[in-house]
């Protein structure tokens, strides 16, 4: 019997660009701001329609992304595409709004070992954080994002009950922002695990407003965002070939491929109005920037193309 009928397909799908945030966030060399800006712009002229741009943490803690601001008022964006950019706290928030930013991001973690480690404080610090920016944004006509990061797994604290998620999420949710994010921030969640972690979330957020954000550390993320389809999940986060991970979670490398994941989804006859050939382009740009190649399994191999 099929199982992958369109019937438990959705039609279409939103695919939410991460990579010139959380892609490049860890590159040690600093990546010049015109590179920052041709990717960006390469990536929006693909199609997607939400590219996640840079974030107004403060240098110290991500020094990549020190030139946010000059990033934000340098590029020229697409009618139709917004680009998010992440804020930690009112000060970021302040900062996005000088720059004429209409989306933000906001961040948690689910456990008190990460959250400390992430964040330097626990985890009811900081929601009691992220009313007032989230209040503030709304107030502002913004969209908002909540990330909840370690949802599946967590390097200090190991498995992660489903609960903690449900009860951030709707945390998040009260507060008024427009999407929650689930992470599996250091990419342990099988396809089992995310079926069951999005039934219990969806008791508490919409599965309309619900992104799913998985890393191929071991190499589960598109059969993730399989199970995540199935599950009636229709946003799901990557980064153009592969690039990065999170910097406060040792061994999480491996974000899905933007490619990767485009080409699963094609392949399904789902919609994404994504020129997969075009995202390829921008990610191999950012890769010779770089010095190497980006670790996407698509971002390397290339389209199917008959040899005889």
């Amino acid at each position: 019997m099929a199982v992958l009928t369109a019937e438990r397909l959705p039609r279409a799908v939103t695919v939410y660009e991460v990579g010139p945030r959380d892609g490049l966030q860890n590159e040690p060399t600093a990546v010049p701001l015109a590179a920052k800006r041709a990717f960006v712009e390469a990536l929006a002229a693909a199609g997607l329609r939400w590219v996640e741009a840079t974030s107004f943490v403060h240098p110290k803690w991500v020094p990549q992304l020190a030139d946010a601001a000059d990033l934000m008022q340098a590029l020229a964006r697409r009618p139709g595409t917004r680009y998010p950019v992440l804020v930690p706290n009112e000060k970021g928030l302040d900062r996005a709004l000088e720059r004429g930013c209409d989306a933000v991001a906001v961040f948690a973690a689910v456990t008190e070992g990460f959250s400390r480690k992430n964040q330097n404080a626990s985890v009811a610090e900081v929601l009691a954080g992220l009313r007032p920016v989230v209040e503030r944004a709304r107030a502002a006509g913004l969209w908002v994002r909540g990330y909840l990061s370690v949802v599946w797994g967590c390097p200090y604290e190991g498995a992660v009950d489903p609960a903690r998620a449900r009860t951030l999420a709707g945390d998040l949710v009260a507060m008024g922002v427009d999407e929650v994010s689930l992470g599996d921030t250091i990419g342990v969640a099988t396809p089992g695990e995310v079926e069951r972690v999005v039934e219990v979330v969806a008791a508490a957020a919409p599965l309309e407003r619900l992104a799913l954000h998985f890393h191929d550390t071991r190499g589960t993320a598109l059969a993730n965002v399989l199970a995540g389809l199935l599950a009636g999940v229709t946003t799901f986060d990557a980064s153009a070939g592969g690039l990065g991970g999170c910097p406060y979670a040792v061994g999480a490398s491996g974000n899905l491929d933007t490619c990767d994941l485009l080409y699963m989804l094609h392949g399904l006859g789902i919609e994404t109005g994504v020129d997969l050939e075009a995202v390829r382009a921008a990610a191999q740009a950012i890769a010779g920037v770089l010095g190497r190649p980006l670790p996407g399994r698509y971002s390397q191999a290339g389209p199917f193309v008959a040899r005889g």
